[in-house]
């Protein structure tokens, strides 16, 4: 545990003469590290931007690895960008309830509805989508100012709980849902859901709450649909220690109070 100081001031300290110091510059950082904080995307996005040479530092293509400061002249696709004031926006977290028919992209070449046309407009920086929900998808769906919290929230280390409410068509005994528990291989690799409860329904269509710890595309259908079952409705109601509050109508959108900000940033260890 860090312990701070404080030591009182002797009164003929008063009489010393002013020293002047010069500001401390900020150490130079990872290029993708320094952009996420300012907001620019998250961490994984800006990665694929330097990748593709869309990003340039002081004339030249950046590369992976290349460390910066605010000082330097970056450009994302031909465009200055100026980090300095946006390095000091307080991080801001809202959650929106994500009808479906909209997809979570800026641009869509077949003219879609976009989830970012419903969001408000920031003073500083960008919206940056925590993971995503397919086309056909409900629920919850988060959204930062803060690339570094964005990465964070979505990366597989971070093991963070995703729970979804969804409606099975099929037949289903015991032996499937622990099959399912346990672990079932997928053309990516074994997946499985952390916990599974039924919850309403009879015969061939019933209702489940399902867990699962990663962002894999798809995972919760395709999980259902390696036991031969179809889902036909599909909602996210929790995303680690955030939920969808029930009175939250589709297409709406809620901002997280600093407190809960607070406990977003203690679950990632930010």
């Amino acid at each position: 545990m860090k312990v701070l100081h404080i030591m009182k001031k002797h009164p003929a300290a008063n009489t010393a003469p002013t020293v002047s110091k010069k500001p401390q510059r900020q150490p130079p950082e990872r290029i993708q590290k320094l952009l996420a904080q300012a907001g620019v995307g998250s961490r994984r996005q800006i990665e694929k931007w330097i990748v593709e040479g869309l990003i340039n530092v002081n004339g030249e293509v950046a590369k992976l690895g290349d460390k910066i400061t605010v000082r330097d002249d970056i450009k994302l696709k031909g465009r200055v960008l100026k980090l300095e004031g946006k390095l000091q926006v307080e991080t801001q977290v809202l959650i929106y309830h994500k009808p479906t028919g909209e997809i979570v992209s800026k641009n869509d070449p077949e003219g879609r509805p976009s989830v970012f046309k419903r969001l408000p407009r920031l003073d500083a920086g960008r919206w940056i989508a925590v993971g995503r929900l397919d086309l056909n998808t409900q629920g919850l769906l988060m959204f930062t100012n803060d690339g570094d919290l964005a990465n964070k929230l979505m990366h597989p280390s971070q093991q963070i709980d995703r729970e979804y409410a969804v409606r099975v068509m099929g037949r289903i005994d015991e032996a499937m849902l622990e099959r399912l528990v346990n672990g079932v291989a997928l053309e990516d690799g074994t997946a499985r859901f952390e916990d599974i409860h039924e919850s309403g329904g009879e015969g061939v269509n019933r209702w489940f709450h399902v867990v699962v710890a990663e962002g894999r595309n798809r995972l919760v259908r395709r999980l259902w649909e390696s036991q031969e079952c179809k889902v036909s409705r599909l909602i996210r109601v929790r995303y680690g220690s955030v939920y969808l509050p029930p009175g939250l109508p589709a297409g709406h959108h809620k901002f997280l109070d600093k407190k809960e900000v607070k406990e977003l940033k203690r679950l990632t260890g930010l």
